[in-house]
């Protein structure tokens, strides 16, 4: 898996500027619509055990979005694209929780820990596209 990984990356091939914009606009788009679903106290005004359901539905609804979004990529270009998704769904929404989190809001490095339900998504899409198209490609006859 590992080689996959660092054969998707390295490639060049199918991600042209006009998809990373795209994905870009996606996961921007998406990072907006959770800001705005957490207002008031983004987030903070659920209960944790709420915002652990939560977190358990979401990253369910996740791996069965990684599945069909990756079923429908080419086996040549499954691997590229888990990574790609990956990336644009994790380091410009970490980057946008920073801003707000730790700039404005003004908790500083220890947003991670009081935000806890935000950071966990900073890694939950590498821990599913990535496997996920590698086992949909060890899968294919």
């Amino acid at each position: 898996m590992v080689y996959a990984i660092l054969t998707a990356v390295t490639s060049t091939r199918g991600m042209t500027l006009k998809r990373h914009l795209s994905l870009l606009a996606q996961g921007s788009i998406c990072w907006g619509l959770f800001f705005v679903a957490g207002l008031p106290r983004y987030y903070l005004q659920h209960k944790p055990w709420v915002l652990g359901v939560g977190c358990t539905l979401l990253t369910v609804a996740i791996a069965l979005l990684a599945i069909a979004v990756l079923q429908r990529s080419s086996p040549e270009r499954r691997m590229q694209r888990a990574i790609w998704i990956s990336f644009y769904f994790t380091v410009p929404l970490a980057l946008y929780d920073t801003l707000y989190c730790a700039v404005y809001l003004g908790w500083g490095i220890f947003f991670p820990l009081i935000y806890w339900f935000l950071t966990i998504f900073y890694l939950v899409p590498w821990l599913l596209f990535p496997p996920i198209a590698w086992l949909l490609n060890r899968s294919r006859p």
